[in-house]
């Protein structure tokens, strides 16, 4: 009885720190979706035919559209240029990309180098001499790039081919290559220098006196060399002219050649190559252009930024919208991760470290100690997590939040973790590094709570195992994170370990809400026994997320390590309690995780059963696009097998038999992105609608070509609603 009456206790607790987050949490607001064709076309062109030997211009013509732009060589605060990779025949030479002047854009105080407009990135191609009049040459590339508003990003990419004729002579070409290349700067006469003058990079530029600068900026195209968003200031010294800027945070005293861009008027630049050397400051001041964050627009002197249309005071505008943006994301991260305590992996862990501070009693100092120990666990953990994402992202690997559960050797480690955990709270053995123990210190030989240490070590395994479940709360929160730099963006990720441990920092700093738990005694330990049930089940749990990523080989392969986790436990739990140490057998269980994964086969997802049991097909691009041109409505359901809140929508409202017969009665086609084991052109359409988390359902209206983005937590209701209002078929 009192072992019920402490469950109801920490259950009542929970439930007046979480309700009201719980009812805002279920008006989520539903967002517009994007276009799901890239925003910026590319095209690839040559400007005529080429002969053997000889060589000639081609061009990759990108046309954002309207509200979307690309990116300079160097992008600036945020964004990167053209990535672009071609695969040519042998013998012919091209080279680099050359980029037009860019204008500048300021978001949220982040300063951007883009083009807001078509452009078009030139390159010089040299035919080998074995090229054969009348015949063609195959140019194939494959293109990256980046595509962003003032809300959202999204990386796209294209496979371009061009056919190029080879002539024994050049005759008229396209006319629009003039217009381009009038557009690219132009080569400045002699070399400059520069000069690291502590937090500053001082630049000297051979620049007639005559030369009026109306629109003055410097560009410096290689990365983390200037702070792109630092104020410039511009001095005149005879035939030199002095520029002054910030240098990129952290960074040491450059080296080595720098090249850049002088604008010196509206779309006109010059091209510099700056070697190291020594620039005496002096001259007279022509022009200070304040930093981004000061409100400067980044262009001219006089507010007009470089397309002359004065986007200074929209700018400040965007700034504030982007903080505002910011603080909503991080207001969301955190009430995500608060509501995250109620889910059935984390909700033992809590209880267990609340019980552990009854446990304290009136030690207010250790209480206070744990608690902010254990915050810090959640929160370092979240934000290595989103971290490591963000580098893996920058490196080109398509992924998104849980991308740990994407592999089969993340599910290997936090199967044997969590058996090692059930393990641990059914008491076959006590582990000091995890504060779960019940018991007085001296109990166990070698065992017991270790405070802070073992606080800290268990927010980070509450951290690290919530983070499937973070999908319905905070779903647009992550999704920011692909448009914020990296210094905004790794606090969302802390945010969401904050909210995780506000229950726990209210428990330990608020004497009055620890009062109300039970009092300590020997029912905790039997507490502590039924606690490791949930725990035993998401390891089985676990097992079945391995047999659908690899096959049945799943299925023997996590069944039999959870078998030896829990002997190897048992075997540790006997030489305890001789006076033994439990260390050695944590090794033996740790060590089980390198063959384990060395046995995995090849990853295969099993095909989403709901795929046969409700007549839905895969998703794909092609395939949405012809069940509207057919004129269906469409549902798009963005899942994965490890996404606990994807598995309660299906339940609960999609394969609802009231569900099924209304979308078949009004001939709505159903798609599933299954996202087990990552998929890239799931992981760009989520990014397109500006989220990289589970689960994301888009409603497609018959005849519409952009999406509904529907509340990530669903009622049979809300969809047969929908059907109702779509032509029956």
């Amino acid at each position: 009885m009192q072992m019920c009456r402490a469950i109801w206790a920490i259950f009542r607790l929970l439930s007046r720190l979480l309700l009201p987050c719980l009812l805002l949490a279920g008006g989520a607001a539903v967002a517009q979706g994007l276009n799901p064709t890239n925003h910026i076309r590319a095209e690839l062109l040559a400007e005529n035919a080429i002969a053997p030997r000889q060589s000639g211009s081609i061009a990759i013509l990108m046309t954002p559209d309207a509200g979307w732009h690309g990116y300079w060589v160097n992008g600036g605060d945020a964004g990167f240029g053209m990535q672009l990779t071609w695969d040519n025949p042998a013998g012919v030479a091209i080279t680099p990309l050359e980029y037009p002047v860019p204008s500048t854009l300021v978001i949220s105080g982040l300063m951007n180098h883009v083009y807001e407009r078509p452009y078009a990135l030139l390159a010089r191609i040299t035919l080998p001499p074995d090229a054969v009049p009348g015949s063609t040459i195959a140019l194939r590339a494959r293109a990256q790039w980046l595509a962003c508003t003032d809300k959202v990003c999204v990386p796209e990419s294209a496979e371009l081919s061009l056919d190029l004729p080879v002539a024994a002579g050049q005759g008229g070409g396209d006319p629009r290559f003039a217009a381009w290349r009038a557009a690219l700067p132009q080569a400045l006469g002699a070399p400059g220098s520069y000069q690291t003058v502590g937090d500053n990079i001082r630049f000297a530029l051979p620049l007639p006196r005559t030369l009026v600068l109306r629109a003055p900026r410097l560009f410096v195209e290689s990365p983390n060399i200037v702070a792109a968003g630092a104020a410039q200031s511009f001095w005149r010294d005879g035939d030199r002219l002095i520029v002054e800027m910030g240098r990129a945070t952290g960074r040491q005293a450059a080296a080595g050649t720098i090249r850049g861009l002088l604008r010196i008027a509206d779309g006109r630049a010059l091209q510099f190559d700056a070697q190291a050397g020594n620039v005496a400051a002096g001259g007279t001041l022509l022009a200070r252009i304040p930093s981004a964050r000061e409100g400067g627009d980044g262009g001219a002197a006089d507010g007009a930024d470089s397309n002359g249309n004065g986007n200074g005071n929209a700018n400040g505008n965007g700034g504030a919208f982007g903080w505002a943006l910011f603080l909503s994301a991080l207001g969301g991260a955190i009430l995500g991760g608060l509501i995250l305590n109620i889910m059935p992996c984390v909700f033992p862990i809590l209880s267990l470290k609340a019980l552990a501070l009854a446990r304290a009693g009136g030690e207010q100092v250790q209480v206070q100690r744990e608690g902010l120990a254990y915050a810090a666990g959640t929160v370092i953990t979240a934000m290595l997590l989103g971290a490591i994402l963000m580098l893996l992202r920058a490196g080109g690997e398509a992924l998104g939040w849980a991308f740990q559960l994407q592999r089969p050797e993340s599910v290997i480690l936090l199967i044997v973790l969590m058996g090692v955990v059930a393990a641990n709270l059914a008491g076959l053995f006590e582990f000091t590094g995890l504060s779960f123990s019940m018991r007085p210190k001296t109990a166990v030989a070698g065992g017991g709570d270790d405070g802070a240490r073992g606080a800290f070590l268990t927010g980070a395994l509450a951290a690290f195992v919530a983070t499937p479940c973070t999908g319905p709360f905070m779903g647009a929160a992550l999704g920011a994170t692909l448009t914020l730099p990296v210094w905004a963006a790794l606090p969302i990720f802390g945010g969401l370990g904050l909210g995780l441990a506000l229950p726990f920092l209210a428990i330990a700093f608020i004497p009055p809400l620890r009062a109300r738990l039970p009092r300590p005694g020997a029912w905790m330990v039997t507490l502590r026994r039924w606690l490791a049930l949930p725990m035993a089940l998401t390891a089985l749990a676990l097992v079945w997320l391995l047999s659908r990523q690899v096959g049945m080989t799943g299925w023997w392969l996590g069944g039999g390590l959870l078998v030896a986790v829990a002997a190897i436990a048992y075997m540790g739990g006997r030489a305890q309690r001789d006076g033994g140490a439990i260390s050695p057998y944590i090794f033996v269980i740790a060590a089980l995780i390198v063959p384990a994964s060395l046995l995995l086969p090849a990853a295969t997802t099993a095909t989403h059963w709901a795929i046969s049991t409700r007549g839905a097909a895969p998703w794909s691009a092609a395939a949405r696009d012809a069940a509207l041109a057919d004129g269906h409505a469409v549902f798009v359901d963005f899942t994965a097998d490890w996404c606990l809140t994807c598995k309660v929508n299906e339940a609960a409202a999609i394969d609802r038999a009231e569900t099924r017969a209304a979308f078949a009665r009004h001939g709505v086609v159903v798609l599933i992105g299954d996202w087990t084991n990552g998929d890239p052109a799931i992981t760009a359409e989520l990014a397109r609608h500006g989220r990289n988390s589970l689960p994301l359902y888009l409603w497609y209206p018959a005849g519409a070509h952009e999406p509904e983005i529907l509340p990530q937590i669903l009622t049979p209701a809300m969809l047969m609603a929908r059907a109702e209002r779509s032509p029956a078929r």
